[in-house]
């Protein structure tokens, strides 16, 4: 009797380009990607084809950042935190990458451990709450948390407590 074999792919750091001081924690899968001077990728990450991190960005272990997101400078990304380009407009999975929408993270943007980001343009100066689903655009800074994530108060000044 034969015995079968799975195909195997390995997690891989594939065709990145890298800034100056970047520091990587493996196992992470990271291929066609762009990262930024002085970022920060924890072990169990992946980010994929066309992806950009921006300087000073750090991104902490079990993160998924799919093809078509831009994030900004100066970023912490939580925990677990899931981006999606696909909304399943067409009921499923998208037949062709066509169907697939990008996600853009402003400068200074903290998102929570286990959040999970749609296809959404957010501004500088947010932070999302751990355990988030954001699914619409958030276009002034402040605070934001729940599912759906909503504005729960103002970011304070730099300097006031």
């Amino acid at each position: 009797m034969a015995k079968n074999e799975p195909i195997r792919w390995q997690a891989q750091i594939r065709d990145v380009t890298f800034g100056r001081n970047v520091t990587i924690v493996e196992p992470v899968n990271l291929y066609e990607c762009f990262i930024e001077d002085d970022c920060f990728i924890g072990p169990f990450v992946e980010i994929q084809r066309g992806v950009r991190i921006g300087k000073r960005t750090r991104v902490q272990s079990h993160t998924f950042i799919c093809e078509l997101v831009t994030i900004g400078e100066d970023c912490f990304i939580g925990h677990g935190v899931m981006f999606i380009n696909d909304t399943f407009q067409t009921g499923g999975p998208a037949p062709r990458r066509e169907f697939w929408k990008p996600t853009t993270i402003g400068n200074r943007v903290a998102i929570g451990s286990n959040a999970t980001i749609l296809p959404v343009r957010i501004v500088d100066d947010v932070v999302i709450g751990a355990g988030s689903v954001v699914t619409k655009d958030i276009l002034t800074p402040g605070i934001y948390a729940g599912n759906p994530a909503r504005k729960l108060r103002e970011l304070p000044q730099r300097g006031e407590s």
